[in-house]
């Protein structure tokens, strides 16, 4: 071992066989390894979010970056608190545990997940942080005190939960997408902007309600309270969320609308032949602009969900520097602690995303902005309801699933079936190799 890694483990053996938590050295130490799986997190797994939207020229990949980078931060601090609490209390029983054992777990943690998703990126392998994540946790409690700390039935959940999603998620994608086809892309239709003309309304409305049934809410909650203490308004719990989403599918159907026209379409042909060598007709050009709503909403709920990934050994770790006690269920997460995550989410994805959106989004199947429209919309709700729930899934596999739902419908022999293979190979190794990272890095640290 080199002299870089010895002073790092001794350096944690110190701070943890200290009579608190809280020197300063050790606590900046578990920052910078929340930081580096963030980090890591964003290079790998928020690639997802703008995948298809990038592969189908929907979106080019500088503007993506900044646009989803913002919504990732933004939904990491808003909603991404739950998921974590699930990740930090429910995988292993903290009972169990003394708190100078668990604490060194979830260094251990911090680094086999951060190290795996690191290699994973410069191998442009999408994995699911999810599993990564998961699998230190239980990998370090069995080698601290033996199977029995490890929570199977909680653990059972959530890897069945990453095995039915994709199965839904890619039979779902495949029938909106062949909704899609029949009512309004289908060679059949005699005129398919008329079509479209007459669909743009409840799409438009789709996309607002289901993004804000979600995050409307909670944002306006304050506001509405605001309204009725201080200027005595009789408004309806969610009154303000309602009114805002009928604004934004007005707003959004009237300029979908002006798009279709045929100054507007001419206009944007120009443009998109200025992006790419790829020429779509009125029809795709439209759906491109949904995909790139569908590509932030999917960036906001995948913040939401996939922070916890990052944050939840931090988060116990602060918990315990305060109460000096292991937790024994739901824990308050800091909202710096969610600003580091989603900092650190954003940094990953602006330096090193780009192989792995080129693998997802070009090397899977040929991707049309309204079969990426299909795989993102369905990919994003079903992120979402996880979220809510404390589920924490795996994004990964749901946008995969997706993907080969829509292309199943769309061009089955377009999947590269080697691309696939190395993915479905990455995610089933994902669980042992980070377990063994969790359980020999805890043995290492707790050897010294």
């Amino acid at each position: 071992m080199d002299l870089f890694s010895r002073g790092i483990f001794l350096h944690i053996d110190l701070g943890l066989h200290s009579q608190c938590l809280s020197y300063p050295s050790f606590m900046l130490f578990i920052l910078f390894l929340t930081f580096y799986i963030a980090f890591n997190l964003g290079a790998n797994d928020v690639a997802n979010a703008i995948a298809t939207s990038v592969g189908s020229k929907a979106i080019s990949i500088k503007r993506a970056l900044i646009i989803v980078g913002l919504l990732e931060f933004t939904g990491a601090v808003i909603f991404g608190r739950q998921v974590s609490q699930t990740l930090s209390t429910q995988i292993t029983d903290p009972t169990l545990f003394t708190p100078h054992i668990f604490v060194m777990g979830m260094t251990s943690v911090l680094l086999g997940v951060g190290m795996w998703l690191q290699i994973a990126t410069l191998l442009g392998l999408p994995v699911s942080s999810s599993h990564a994540t998961v699998g230190a946790i239980a990998g370090f409690s069995w080698a601290a005190l033996g199977v029995n700390a490890v929570n199977w039935s909680s653990l059972e959940s959530i890897i069945l939960a990453w095995i039915i999603t994709p199965i839904i998620s890619a039979m779902t994608a495949a029938l909106f997408y062949s909704q899609i086809q029949y009512w309004i892309i289908s060679i059949n239709q005699s005129s398919p902007i008329a079509k479209l003309n007459e669909w743009i309304p409840w799409l438009s409305t789709a996309i607002v309600v289901t993004f804000g049934t979600f995050t409307l809410p909670p944002v306006t909650c304050n506001l509405t309270y605001l309204l009725r203490e201080q200027f005595n308004l009789n408004i309806p719990k969610y009154g303000i969320s309602i009114l805002i989403g009928l604004i934004s599918s007005f707003s959004l159907t009237l300029y979908s609308w002006r798009q279709v026209e045929y100054r507007d379409i001419e206009q944007g042909k120009q443009e998109q032949e200025k992006a790419s060598n790829l020429t779509f007709g009125p029809v795709e050009r439209l759906f491109a602009r949904y995909q790139f709503l569908s590509a932030c909403f999917i960036a906001f709920v995948h913040g939401s969900n996939d922070v916890s990934n990052a944050i939840a050994p931090l988060a116990t770790i602060v918990y315990m520097n305060q109460s000096h006690k292991v937790p024994m269920g739901k824990i308050d997460i800091p909202i710096w602690i969610l600003a580091i995550g989603g900092v650190g989410i954003v940094l990953g994805l602006a330096f090193f995303g780009k192989k792995v959106i080129i693998t997802v989004g070009d090397n899977i199947a040929n991707i049309l902005p309204s079969s990426g429209f299909c795989a993102e919309f369905v990919t994003a709700i079903t992120i979402l309801l996880s979220s809510r729930l404390g589920l924490p899934i795996s994004t990964s596999h749901i946008l995969v699933g997706s993907i080969v739902g829509v292309e199943l419908v769309q061009n089955s022999a377009s999947i590269q079936m080697i691309t696939l293979r190395r993915i479905m190979t990455a995610w089933l190794i994902t669980i042992p190799i980070s377990a063994s990272l969790g359980a020999i890095i805890f043995k290492f640290m707790d050897f010294f």
